[in-house]
């Protein structure tokens, strides 16, 4: 008996059928279960391929809970005394530290908004785990951190200063060298000031905090600028790892007024000029004041350090403004002294395109094939044609932009932003500011003043700031 319960005798050829079709259904079965456990094999690869990619996203998602874990970690370690700093016990033990929001994580950098004793500030750190940055080695040959003087101490945070600014010492002593030569001329005294002037030693806690502070490029250029200039960011205090700036509102390049401007006006600034009256000022007029404060901000770095600071990524993003409409820069990433900025466009060429870095461009000499160290724009060309001229366009302007002053003011904006020679540091100078440029900024200057005065403002305003409250010094780091 054939399978399918026919005879072989009689139906010999109905048996052949049967018999082909046996066959077929157990091919057919065979290769659909093959392809049953190709497509379940492939489905489990996927499946697990999603979860794997997940939890990668995820390790980097800016979720709260992962945020106050890591900040419970470094209370552990204020608790066992591996850290410390000025804002430690408020965070760890009476609690007016209170977190808010994860801002941004990646790559172990973390930003946290917070409130320290009802203010707003914003947490940083460049790692996640104090554990992750590198020790003070001089520790590892130390029985206790007492053998170092406070001048060792000067000493060593001098050396990272400087290698963290690209800063040789040299450099750093000439009066005026480099083009520049403000009062602000030496790392050295600037933290002997807050660090030499002490009556005992670090503790071994102390030193590795500030060791793993100064190891952070933005906390340095900070920490070194924060009793220098009022237009950057203000570091408030530090725990550990993490360090605490001032909170402000960045600018968005999607707002026609860049910054929100309904924020900004202070009822104790109104009493101060004649916008009081009217309760708050106008819109322009606050305008006018945050360009004359950005124009004050490019003086100030073009001329009142031992080296110019350039700016090579200047978007409304990296800025913000305080209620007294000063204009700030909070991401300082891309800043960098004349000796950095050199060995940055220091570089092969075979076109001037081979010369550009993010806003700092050079030219290129065709003979040599190199870049020129000197850069050729400028901070006020950078922000002429980024920041003025969508500000003082006739489209935006609408009604008014036909008036004198007005107009006055947007050629002298597309001169600025389109002179290329005219703010070239020219190499034969070494450096030295060109005459170009410091005429289309006594220009500008001159202009947006009369407007002030011509709209019914006092032109004060948007410069300086006082700083109140809690002070945040190298002694405290």
């Amino acid at each position: 008996m054939l399978p399918g319960g026919l005879a072989s005798g009689g139906g010999g050829r109905g048996g052949r059928l049967c018999l082909l079709r046996w066959l077929g259904l157990r091919l057919w079965s065979r290769r659909g279960t093959l392809v049953f456990a190709l497509l379940w094999f492939g489905s489990w690869l996927f499946l697990n391929g999603l979860v794997l990619v997940h939890r990668s996203i995820m390790s980097d998602y800016c979720t709260d809970d992962k945020s106050k874990r890591i900040l419970q970690r470094l209370c552990l370690e204020f608790g066992k005394g591996s850290v410390t700093g000025d804002m430690c016990e408020d965070l760890c033990v009476l609690g007016l530290v209170e977190y808010k929001r994860c801002l941004y994580y990646e790559n172990g950098k973390k930003v946290i908004e917070a409130r320290w004793r009802g203010n707003p500030i914003i947490l940083k750190s460049k790692l996640e785990n104090f554990s992750s940055y590198e020790p003070l080695g001089i520790l590892d040959y130390q029985d206790t951190a007492e053998e170092l003087s406070p001048l060792d101490v000067v000493f060593y945070a001098t050396l990272e200063v400087r290698n963290s600014l690209g800063l040789a010492e040299e450099d750093e002593d000439e009066e005026g060298g480099g083009g520049g030569g403000g009062n602000n001329s030496s790392l050295a005294r600037l933290w002997g000031k807050k660090l030499k002037h002490r009556d005992k030693s670090y503790s071994r806690a102390e030193l590795a905090s500030l060791w793993s502070l100064l190891q952070q490029e933005e906390y340095t250029f900070l920490r070194v600028l924060q009793d220098l200039s009022t237009h950057v960011a203000k570091v408030l205090g530090s725990c550990g790892h993490f360090y605490a700036v001032e909170y402000l509102s960045a600018g968005h390049a999607w707002d026609q007024n860049i910054f929100s401007l309904e924020e900004v006006a202070a009822p104790g600034l109104q009493g101060q000029d004649r916008a009081g009256a009217r309760g708050r000022w106008t819109t322009r007029e606050m305008v006018h004041r945050i360009a004359l404060s950005f124009l004050d901000m490019v003086w100030h770095f073009d001329n009142d350090f031992t080296h110019k600071l350039h700016l090579c990524d200047i978007k409304p993003e990296n800025f913000a403004i305080r209620k007294d409409l000063t204009v700030v820069a909070i991401d300082v990433d891309m800043a960098f002294f004349e000796p950095k900025m050199r060995d940055i466009l220091d570089q092969n060429c075979s076109s001037d395109d081979d010369c550009n870095f993010f806003d700092c461009s050079s030219r290129c000499n065709l003979q040599r094939h190199r870049c020129s160290p000197h850069r050729r724009n400028s901070n006020l060309q950078v922000i002429c044609e980024k920041i003025f001229r969508p500000w003082f366009s006739p489209t935006l302007l609408g009604a008014k932009a036909g008036l004198p002053l007005q107009v006055e003011l947007q050629r002298a904006v597309q001169e600025c932003s389109e002179t290329d020679g005219g703010v070239e540091e020219r190499e034969e100078d070494g450096g030295g500011r060109g005459g170009g440029g410091r005429d289309i900024h006594q220009r500008l200057l001159n202009i947006l003043t009369r407007l002030l005065h011509e709209g019914g403002a006092s032109g004060e305003g948007g410069g300086a700031w006082e700083e109140k409250g809690h002070v945040h010094t190298a002694l405290n780091f």
